[in-house]
């Protein structure tokens, strides 16, 4: 059967796609809309590259290494900027559950890197990978945030949204709705992610 496979391909795209946008947005707007935008861009490419099927593309051992060490340096980051609010305490949420993905799929692990890749990538469900009550609230946040962002995305009343559209003439990177669907878009693909863990 496909299915699997193909689910853990779209995951990819998806990813890859989100973290291709987070990059033309990293030249407009401010300096701290740039940094957000580096950090989702980081935070995409490190999901696409972790879905990828297992069995089609066998993970090396020191790939997971490489995982805690650039998300963890991520996570150090994000928190160090956690007080002046925005997302960073969401990218500090975003860059752990990375690091702890990588830690449950890691060679020597209960659940061992080859099998939770594949059954990560490939929707599988088998032995759990991790901490279940961790996972279970990471699971919460994500249901909880993907809610919200899909929330941000319906439009307003006309009266209300009046002169809040699209700037004729504006890049890619300066339309906060594609931004809020890009988040929306990571937010799901993490809920995947750790329920296929």
């Amino acid at each position: 059967m496909h299915g699997p496979v193909l689910s853990g391909w779209l995951l990819v795209a998806l990813c890859g796609a989100t973290g291709a946008y987070c990059l033309t947005r990293t030249r407009d707007g401010t300096a701290r809309e740039g940094a957000s935008a580096r950090a989702e861009a980081l935070m995409g490419f490190g999901m696409a590259a972790m879905a990828v099927p297992a069995a089609v593309v066998p993970p090396p051992g020191w790939l997971w290494t490489v995982y805690v060490a650039v998300f963890g340096a991520a996570a150090l980051h994000a928190a160090a900027r956690a007080g002046a609010g925005g997302h960073h305490l969401h990218h500090l949420i975003g860059s752990l559950s990375m690091v702890y993905m990588a830690l449950a799929m890691a060679p020597g692990t209960a659940h061992g890197a080859a099998s939770a890749h594949a059954g990560h990538a490939a929707g599988a469900s088998g032995s759990a990978g991790g901490v279940p009550v961790l996972t279970g609230l990471l699971l919460l946040y994500y249901a909880l945030y993907v809610l919200r962002s899909a929330g941000r995305l319906v439009p307003a009343p006309v009266g209300v949204a009046a002169g809040a559209g699209a700037v004729p003439g504006t890049g890619w990177g300066d339309r906060p709705e594609l931004a809020r669907a890009c988040r929306l878009a990571m937010g799901t693909a993490m809920f995947a992610m750790l329920l296929t863990l």
